[in-house]
């Protein structure tokens, strides 16, 4: 399994929003696409913003790329993430998932 891990901020008067969005957006797609095992978004609000991990799982870097394109390592934004987030970094990170315990 592989792990696709993208970061980003907000102001934390958006956080709100913008974690809603990323369900509508980023979620929905994922989950849509064989091959996905699931995603978790974790949130941290900072004092002066709103830092958000998004993590999904995946089967193959096959599945990885029936998400986000053949250039798997750049990161997928949707059109209002301009609006919310306070930069865009065109890469993520992929992890080889060696243990996932989960009760």
């Amino acid at each position: 399994m592989i792990a696709r891990c993208w970061r980003g901020e907000t102001r934390n008067s958006d956080s709100e929003a913008y974690f809603e969005y990323l369900q509508e957006t980023g979620v929905k797609q994922c989950k849509s696409i064989p091959g996905n095992r699931g995603v978790w978004l974790l949130r941290r609000l900072n004092q002066d913003a709103a830092e958000f991990w998004f993590i999904s799982l995946w089967d193959s870097y096959e599945s990885i790329k029936a998400f986000a394109g053949p250039d798997y390592e750049k990161a997928v934004y949707y059109p209002e993430d301009k609006r919310f987030l306070l930069s865009l970094d065109p890469h993520v990170t992929h992890y080889e998932v060696l243990n996932a315990v989960t009760q």
